[in-house]
């Protein structure tokens, strides 16, 4: 009796959450139809634990993981881009999906339109464009993308633009490293930017 009253539990357990979803599914249309939602934003589980992540109709703006808070990246969404943030998964199932396919090692290249507008600019954006374009498997250094960004000598700068990256995997910031070859601070510590280099082939 015990087992099929935990059974009975986790299925109406199931069907709570199931529910709860279809609901929120149909509040997120009704908000987009009537023009009340501007950043959609959706959770998806990595093999380095759950990421939050956002986008707008220009496209992906926000990608996040711990050990940024929630509560202030929806703050950060709600302050810079537009208060009418609402969590709606299907918006995003493009970006959910080409994120399983890369940590599953089936694609090497981001297919997304993204929103830049939480870029810092100047410099800062400049490094992070340059860091864009290293490619699957490859790595930069600090002074390669200070350099491509106008000036060489930035280093500490470079660091601090990266290190604000508000898209980071999908702009590679974890493919630059030390000169030297140390793979140098990242947002998500550096085990979490080993092992993305490992993925990628890029460390062995």
């Amino acid at each position: 009796m015990k087992d099929i009253g935990s059974k009975l539990r986790g299925a109406t357990d199931r069907g709570v959450e199931q529910a709860a979803a279809a609901a929120a599914g149909r509040l997120a249309a009704r908000a987009a139809d009537e023009h009340l939602l501007d950043v959609a934003y959706a959770f998806v589980d990595t093999p380095f634990g759950r990421f939050l992540i956002a986008g707008t109709s220009r496209g992906l703006v926000r990608l996040a993981f711990h050990p940024e808070p929630v509560e202030a990246v929806l703050n950060e969404l709600s302050d810079r881009v537009s208060p009418r943030v609402l969590e709606a998964p299907s918006e995003l199932d493009d970006v959910r999906r080409e994120l399983d396919e890369y940590f599953e090692g089936e694609r090497h290249e981001f297919d997304l339109p993204l929103d830049w507008r939480l870029m810092r600019r100047g410099f800062s954006e400049r490094v992070l464009r340059a860091t864009a374009k290293i490619p699957y498997g490859g790595v930069s250094t600090y002074r390669d993308v200070a350099a491509r960004a106008g000036n060489p000598r930035a280093m500490r700068a470079a660091g601090n633009a990266l290190g604000s990256n508000p898209l980071p995997i999908v702009v590679p910031c974890h493919r630059v490293v030390r000169t030297g070859g140390n793979v140098g601070n990242y947002g998500g510590g550096s085990d979490m930017k080993r092992a993305l280099l490992q993925l990628e082939g890029a460390l062995l």
